[in-house]
């Protein structure tokens, strides 16, 4: 857990990225409002995490699912904000189920590749053999 009550706030950068993307070019902000900002976001992530941990532990679960937040945020009466975090779920969902199916792609051609070398070298070993041997069956016909 946090030592001091700072360690729980959010990056400052990070913070200060996302008011910047929310505000229109030309509008400055003070260090003052920037650090009011961080705490109250700061301050929402910690009651978000409380109550949906409530629904976890009601489902007799240590983790925290995207369900739990869901019925947070509705708990939390934010329900205006549910849909377009269902729909930045769903995006996310489908951007790790792309990742997913291009590493087993990447798998699948490396493992079809490694086959493919193995078998070059087998054959390789093949012909060195039946070299060494047709060799061999000259040498005894020789003497």
């Amino acid at each position: 857990m946090a030592e001091r009550p700072e360690d729980l706030n959010l990056p400052n950068a990070v913070i200060t990225r996302i008011i910047k993307e929310a505000l229109p070019d030309g509008v400055n902000i003070s260090k003052e409002a920037r650090s009011a900002i961080s705490r109250a976001a700061s301050v929402f992530v910690l009651y978000a995490t409380s109550c949906a941990n409530n629904f976890a532990m009601k489902g007799k679960r240590k983790t925290l699912n995207a369900g739990d937040v869901l019925s947070a945020m509705e708990e939390m009466e934010f329900q205006r904000f549910l849909a377009p975090l269902k729909e930045s779920l769903e995006v996310y969902r489908r951007e790790q189920k792309g990742k997913k199916e291009a590493r087993k792609d990447k798998d699948k051609k490396a493992d079809s590749e490694e086959q493919d070398k193995s078998r070059e070298e087998d054959n390789d070993d093949d012909d060195e053999r039946m070299e060494e041997e047709e060799q061999n069956d000259e040498e005894e016909v020789d003497n």
